[in-house]
């Protein structure tokens, strides 16, 4: 079996290359209607082209695994801007499709945890429609929208899970099928556990994102994780990529929500012996705080372990 390691919007290795570089809605304000338009379409233009910097990078390393920005487009979806965040930079978005196919990387999108279906205040759920669109036609200019993910979190409780999830089944039906098709669902560190999402996904036929950090935080002796991976990897099913795992550990036992710089191989090693029992190749999205740092950290650790075989920069064989 293979696992791949990739990292998060930022390479830390480079010089400058966020990705996200931003505009308040505030300075937005105070501009001249003209200098808003220049404003919004330089700083768009720097993320995207920064984004071309990184998937270069990530092609020179081997890593076959990113998640793009959500922040590329400021205020794209604000409801008192709107404004063109595609049509002026259709070549840069083509580019970034082409580097993608034509090196196999696999990339996705992570909308902020505002972007919810459980709400039952209906301009939470309109927004969340609108913040899954905007991701979605950054995919489709890119080319990749049948091929890239959207992942989100289920939602809050707001103090009664099973009337929340009753709203998650009646407003999910406001998502557009062809967007619907490219989500995917995660479990939480505090709200809803691993089973509880699966409930979700295998209800909706929508893959689950499977995160390790957040099971460790939030997961009952009913839910062993020799049970919960293969109902996870099931969620994957005629799929054109492997399931993904998030990979992150805690910073420390009093902090043991908040993601530590670098990844701990030993609190991974009960997943790893799992998922070498299953055999079932994975892709490791790093959360850690150093990011492609602590990728390829990643990736050298556990080439270390017995019987794992190092096969590219970031790839190993168990």
């Amino acid at each position: 079996m293979i696992i791949r390691f990739g990292y998060v919007s930022t390479a830390l290795n480079l010089y400058e290359a966020s990705p996200a570089k931003t505009m308040t809605f505030a300075r937005w304000s105070k501009l001249e209607k003209e200098e808003r338009t220049a404003q919004l379409q330089a700083i768009t233009r720097e993320n995207l082209e920064r984004t071309i910097r990184i998937l270069h990078y990530n092609i020179a390393h081997q890593i076959k695994l990113y998640r793009f920005s959500s922040s590329v487009a400021p205020l794209a979806t604000h409801e008192e801007v709107g404004w063109d965040y595609i049509s002026p930079f259709t070549d840069l978005y083509e580019e970034i499709g082409r580097l993608v196919r034509e090196y196999g990387i696999r990339v996705s999108f992570h909308p902020n945890q505002f972007t919810l279906f459980t709400s039952d205040k209906p301009h939470i759920t309109s927004n969340a429609v609108k913040d899954m669109q905007y991701h979605y036609n950054m995919l489709t200019a890119m080319g990749l929208e049948d091929e890239a993910y959207i992942n989100i979190h289920v939602g809050g409780a707001y103090g009664n899970k099973e009337l929340a999830l009753e709203r998650f089944h009646e407003n999910i039906k406001q998502l557009p099928d062809p967007i619907k098709r490219q989500m995917t669902l995660e479990n939480d560190d505090k709200t809803y556990t691993t089973t509880e999402t699966l409930e979700v996904c295998e209800r909706h036929q929508i893959p689950m994102m499977f995160d390790i950090h957040h099971y460790m935080a939030n997961h009952t002796e009913e839910e062993p994780l020799e049970e919960i991976l293969p109902r996870f990897m099931a969620t994957w099913k005629d799929r054109k990529h492997v399931p993904k795992i998030h990979t992150s550990s805690p910073k420390s036992e009093k902090a043991y929500r908040s993601h530590a710089d670098y990844v701990d191989v030993e609190f991974l090693m009960p997943l790893i012996k799992h998922l070498k029992e299953i055999g079932q190749s994975v892709d490791f999205m790093i959360e850690a705080k150093q990011k492609d740092k602590a990728a390829l950290q990643l990736a050298e650790d556990v080439a270390r372990i017995r019987g794992v075989k190092r096969i590219g920069e970031a790839t190993v064989e168990l």
